[in-house]
């Protein structure tokens, strides 16, 4: 694996050299009106402000934000939209729709938001391989880029603070200059189209400024969680009385699912037209969390209650994904943190499940309402 040298002031002429036969895509800052809205609540003001960047094709690089932390809705959203169309169908047949995708250069994505990817790549690629997923993900280069943690980030605790695969170049911002890590020979390929602007020489203090940055990224971070108990403790404490206190807050919005890097269900609904037009076959996402989710015919609902569905959720996170994959499904992203209303998220339930006091407002509201 090599590593070169980009000036700070070639990161711009650089994407434009390679992004002629691709679309680019990065973070962009989202407007100040519609990231903040009107909302009074002082927690929701801090969330629209903590999470006002999304991932967007790129006209103006000017537009690029190099200096973010999380954006709203994860990179998932670029290989499998929110909705889609799979498939036209007739009573002859069907013909799949790949139409949604393109050639893209994907750049900004950080360490946690790659390893959302790497977990995708192993849900999507297992023993029915999802093939709208895997041409997405081929026609996709992935431009990582280093950030500094916020008080809601915890990829240390999921050792997804760090990367070595799953990337084609990965850029680490030590502010005059990038160090650039070639992760594939795509990535490679993409340094041979201007190699005029890096340079294969390194310096000591090059090294140094990597070595010191680093050291002080890792201890930067603010918010920790034990992973390694989390499964035994949500064995433990599956039939705890805060996951009913937590299921009565709880908005069954489907936020969390949105937002999460690995979450990845979704539905299926046939639109069919008259007059002999072909059929569609939409594929939406969907959510564990939603009431619908766990309806059956005839009305049953296996997961009625709210309380049931969240412990559906954190099993997956912190639990099953474990015992297959030996790590947890979350990635240490944040996004759960700012974007739940009532404050259900990774951080407050691993606390819960610990014994430890619980600073959210669905704690809160239990005590005002056993009041």
């Amino acid at each position: 694996m090599r590593i070169l040298k980009l000036q700070k002031k070639d990161l711009f002429p650089f994407l434009e050299a390679i992004s002629d036969s691709a679309e680019l895509w990065a973070p962009v800052a989202m407007p100040a009106e519609s990231a903040a809205g009107s909302l009074k609540d002082p927690h929701w003001a801090a969330v629209t402000q903590k999470s006002k960047f999304h991932f967007q094709r790129i006209k103006d690089f000017a537009d690029i934000a190099l200096h973010t932390t999380r954006t709203i809705i994860p990179p998932k959203k670029l290989m499998v939209p929110a909705s889609f169309n799979m498939f036209h169908f007739t009573e002859k047949g069907y013909k799949e729709d790949f139409s949604h995708i393109s050639e893209k250069i994907l750049f900004g994505l950080h360490t946690c938001d790659i390893h959302g990817l790497l977990t995708l790549d192993k849900i999507f690629a297992q023993a029915f391989p999802d093939p709208y997923y895997l041409e997405a993900r081929k026609k996709a280069l992935i431009l990582g880029l280093s950030c500094w943690p916020d008080e809601y980030c915890f990829c240390k605790s999921t050792h997804t603070h760090i990367v070595e695969e799953g990337y084609d170049l990965f850029f680490t911002d030590l502010e005059n200059f990038f160090l650039v890590w070639i992760g594939s020979s795509r990535g490679d390929d993409l340094i041979r189209l201007a190699p005029q602007f890096f340079d294969e020489k390194l310096s000591e203090k090059d090294i140094q400024r990597y070595i010191a940055w680093q050291s002080e990224r890792d201890k930067s971070f603010r918010t920790e969680i034990n992973f390694t108990r989390m499964p035994d403790l949500m064995e433990l404490n599956y039939k705890a009385p805060f996951w009913e206190e937590a299921g009565a807050a709880c908005l069954a919005c489907g936020s969390c699912s949105m937002v999460c890097p690995t979450c990845n269900c979704y539905n299926v609904t046939d639109v069919q037209f008259l007059g002999g037009k072909p059929g569609k076959r939409l594929r939406e996402w969907d959510s564990c969390t939603l009431p619908e989710y766990s309806e059956v015919a005839g009305g049953e609902n296996f997961r009625e209650h709210k309380s049931q569905r969240l412990k559906l959720w954190y099993t997956h996170k912190l639990q099953a994904y474990v015992s297959k994959y030996g790590k947890p499904s979350c990635v240490g992203c944040g996004r759960c943190l700012v974007t739940c209303p009532v404050q259900i998220n990774v951080k407050s339930v691993a606390d819960a499940l610990e014994g430890h006091p619980v600073e959210a407002f669905w704690k809160r509201f239990s005590q005002e309402v056993a009041k």
